[in-house]
C-alpha cells in the first residue's frame, strides 16, 4: 500500500525540512510543500494542490504540519480524506493568537480595523485582513490527530491544547523543557521517537 506525509513546515521554514524526518517513516513517501506566504488564502491552493496531486498517487495520505502549519492543514484540508495528522507545536486557535499578539503589541481591534496593517517590534505584522479571515472561515476538524507540545511553549498555551483535545480525537505527548521550536538534539530526538511511535 503507497503511503505519503505531506509537510507543512511552519514560519521561517520550509518545505526541504521534510527530509529530516524521512528517517522516522521508511515505510512512507513524504513530501514537503512550499510556500512562502503566511495568508491562508495564499497558502490554501499550494497545500490543495499538493493534496490532489497525492490523491492520484497514493492510497493513504497523512499530514505532518509544524506550528502555524498546523492552522494551514486544518483549514485547507478538513473536508478530505486523511489517514491521520501529526502536529508539532501547532498553532490551533489562531483567533486567541492573532488576539494575544494585539495585545502584547498594545492595538486595539478599531485601530487595526482602521489601519489594515501593522508592524509590531516583535517582527509579525498584524493584519486586519487576517483577523477577519479566521472569524468568518470556522474550521470542523475530524481526523485523528497526535499533537507534540512544549512545556515552554510561548504561543500556544497548555490552555488551548488542553481545550483542543476535548473537542477532538486527539492525542497528547508533552516535552518538558521543551520551546514551541524544537531545533536543539534533545528537542529533536524527542521528536524523531515521537513521530516513530505515532506511525508504528
Amino acid at each position: 500500500m503507497k503511503k505519503v506525509i505531506l509537510y507543512i513546515h511552519g514560519k521561517g521554514g520550509n518545505y526541504l525540512e521534510a527530509q529530516q524526518y524521512q528517517k522516522n517513516c521508511p515505510d512512507y513517501d513524504i513530501i514537503g510543500i512550499d510556500y512562502n506566504d503566511y495568508f491562508p488564502w495564499i497558502v490554501d491552493s499550494e497545500i490543495r494542490k499538493a493534496y490532489e496531486k497525492a490523491n492520484q498517487e497514493y492510497e493513504e495520505i497523512y499530514i505532518l504540519a509544524n506550528s502555524i502549519g498546523a492552522y494551514f492543514a486544518m483549514h485547507t484540508l478538513q473536508s478530505c480524506k486523511i489517514e491521520k495528522a501529526l502536529f508539532i507545536s501547532p498553532i490551533l486557535d489562531m483567533e486567541k493568537l492573532i488576539l494575544d499578539m494585539m495585545s502584547w503589541a498594545n492595538v486595539s481591534e478599531q485601530e487595526l480595523y482602521e489601519k489594515k496593517e501593522i508592524p509590531t517590534d516583535f517582527g509579525e505584522t498584524l493584519s486586519w485582513k487576517f483577523l477577519d479571515f479566521v472569524r468568518t472561515q470556522p474550521i470542523s476538524w475530524n481526523i485523528f490527530t497526535d499533537i507534540l507540545y512544549a512545556q515552554n511553549d510561548h504561543l500556544v498555551s497548555r490552555d488551548t491544547i488542553n481545550t483542543f483535545i476535548e473537542n477532538h480525537q486527539a492525542t497528547l505527548t508533552v516535552m518538558e523543557n521543551g520551546e514551541h521550536w524544537f531545533h536543539t538534539d534533545e528537542q529533536m530526538t524527542f521528536l524523531n521517537n515521537w513521530m516513530k511511535n505515532s506511525l508504528s
